[in-house]
Formats: structure tokens, sequence, C-alpha cells
């Protein structure tokens, strides 16, 4: 078990005009699971390799408990690492390829047969011990890759993309497993995603990377609900956050000539502020109501939830057609081509600086 600390860790690969990890500053708890995720090239697998000694660190330090572990070589830091590959030797039994690590290690056989044992019983993976990798599915082949990680007994888990050679329907139930069996180890793992979705429903905290920069770093919740940027706003989400140009003006925000109410101590440094409302803040509302009348583009329906793809244009827009989403009950779903009014909860209204992309507190 162990903390882990970023203290500006720096990344800078020769040839190249930017840090691929800037300065990054972060603390991970005892125990705690943190998600980095962002779009590729943010720096979010070179963070995580780093911290296992596969990248070198050209400024900072990090930290695992209390050792300073920059210039450590891997096998040194206590770590085990997940990777999207498996890296599974093909020629060994599962039980073999679980084990292996504690054989080089020089461990006794009663040793290594009995952490085997404990992690095929924690993976349900005990009627595949015999078998080889090839005979095994992507999903069972990832729950070795686990049980090899798990039977060293690690002070730190660190995981690569590990489910982004699964099907869908697989990577669901594994994302599930992975994120129960942490809290059941309670070791301290550092997991990298481009899924969104897998950040959100698996991590304690998520760290938003993005060029390099983290952007913020919190509860998933808290990520949805109080985006620290443009970027992040926009970032997380499943379809993003609605972000428009807008004016300060006199009780609220004008977004192409319709005002929308903020609160009386929302202050900008200019009256040109990004405005942002997640698809589920939009709903249909009558005629002559507040709101935006659009187009109907695209209906996406999904069962439980729709998603409206519509088009602000004529008077509303300025410079061009403007595009929104919003979420409605699949139930009273607009058909394609049908003009319709989406009026935005005022609890849902958020507000960004046009200049430095930050949130506006209200």
């Amino acid at each position: 078990m162990a903390t882990i600390t970023y203290n500006e860790a720096s990344r800078v690969y020769p040839g190249s005009e930017r840090p691929a990890v800037d300065a990054l500053d972060l603390d991970i708890a005892d125990g705690e699971f943190l998600v980095l995720v962002g779009p590729s090239g943010c720096g979010k697998s070179t963070s995580l390799r780093m911290l296992a000694g596969l990248e070198d660190v050209d400024s900072g330090a990090i930290s695992i408990g209390d050792r300073d572990v920059t210039h450590l070589s891997p096998k040194d830091r206590d770590i085990a690492m997940v990777f999207q590959n498996y890296a599974l030797y093909p020629h060994m039994t599962v039980a073999q390829n679980m084990g292996f690590a504690l054989k080089i290690a020089r461990r006794p056989k009663d040793e290594i047969d009995k952490r085997v044992a404990e992690a095929a019983k924690l993976l349900d993976l005990e009627p595949y011990l015999d078998r080889k990798p090839k005979a095994l599915s992507g999903g069972q082949r990832q729950r070795v890759a686990m049980g090899r990680a798990i039977v060293r007994e690690p002070r730190v888990f660190l995981m690569d993309e590990p489910l982004s050679n699964l099907d869908a329907k697989l990577r669901v139930s594994t994302r599930t497993q992975i994120a129960a069996l942490q809290r059941r180890l309670e070791v301290t793992t550092v997991y990298v995603t481009h899924d969104q979705v897998e950040a959100m429903t698996m991590g304690d905290r998520v760290a938003v990377l993005d060029q390099g920069l983290l952007q913020q770093c919190t509860s998933p919740r808290e990520l949805y609900e109080r985006p620290a940027n443009v970027f992040v706003a926009g970032f997380i989400g499943s379809p993003g956050m609605n972000l428009l140009d807008a004016r300060m003006v006199d009780g609220g925000v004008d977004v192409c000539g319709t005002r929308l109410p903020v609160a009386r101590d929302v202050s900008a440094e200019s009256p040109e502020v990004t405005v942002g409302f997640r698809p589920e803040a939009l709903e249909i509302v009558a005629s002559g109501e507040p709101g935006f009348d659009v187009t109907v583009t695209l209906v996406e329906e999904l069962g439980s939830e729709a998603y409206v793809y519509a088009t602000l244009s004529g008077h509303y827009a300025t410079h061009g057609d403007v595009d929104i989403i919003a979420r409605i009950d699949p139930r009273r779903a607009p058909a394609k081509g049908e003009q319709i009014r989406l009026g935005v909860r005022p609890d849902g209204i958020h507000l960004f600086s046009s200049a430095t992309g930050q949130r506006l507190a209200a």
C-alpha cells in the first residue's frame, strides 16, 4: 500500500517543441483508484510510464510512499503493470503465466502455488489454470494478465488501457470486475484510458490531461457538474456539453438572441463569454416560452433515451449554423426536419471566460 506523488514531473522527447508531460503535480492517496483520461497524445500513457520507470523524468520528481523513485529502475519500484496487449507467454499455461514473476524471483513453489490459487479464485480462473492462452477468450486473457499482477502483491497497480482490445459488451463487464477487485484489494491503482465512460464509472477521482497539462482532477460527479474549463466541459460527457459564444447583458447572458438568466454575482473580465449546457439541461417547450427555435437534423434513439441533434439558424445565428444536442424522452421524439423549441433549465447553465477558457464562479 502506498501513496503516489508527481512533483512538477516533466517529460520532453528529443526533437519535440513542447513537453509530452508538462510539470505534472498530482497526489494519489493510499488505496485510491485514479484514472488518467484525455485525447490521444495528451500525455496520459507517458505519465504512467514515467511512474513505472519506462520513461525518463527530465525534471521534477516522482515518489511512491516515502521513497523517491525518480531514477530507480522499474524492478525496484514495487509496481505491477497491466498492458493493453496482455503480454502472455503462449507456451505456458495460465498458472505458469500467473506465477512466472514469482518463479524468477526464486519464491518457494508452495508459496507460488498458494498465491496463484488465491488470485485464480478472485478472478474466476480456477477452471482454466491448465489451459494455454490460445484456448482463452479476450476477457479471460485479460483476467490472466490481472492475475499475474495480483500474485506479486505490489504496492501499486498500473493499468495502460487494459480493455481496449475487448468488444463493447465485454468491456462493460470487465471494467466492473476490475473496479470491484481494486476496492477489495485496496491497492493504489493508476489507470489510463481514452474512454471517458470507463473513467467516470471506475475512478475514485479522474485526472483530465490535454497537451501534457493537467486540466482538472476531482471526483467523477464534480468533474461532470463543475468542469474547471471549456476543455473539460467539452471532453467529459457523452455527448459533450453544448458550448456557444455569448455576451453578458443585464440579468443574464445573450446567446444567439435569446437571454438566459444567470446568478447576479457572476463576473467576467469582458462581456464576451462562453456559455455551456449539457444535453439533459434542455427540454422541448411551447412556442413563446424562453428558448431557441431549432430544426432537427438527426434523432439518435438509444432505447431508454434519445438525443436530438438540431441546428439554430436564421435570425439566431450571426456566424452560420449553430448545432445543439438535447436529450429527450424517446417516447416523444420529434422527426428529422421538424421545427421545435428548446428551453434551457437555469440550473444547467455553465459560464466560462472567452479569453482564458476558465470557469466563471457563480
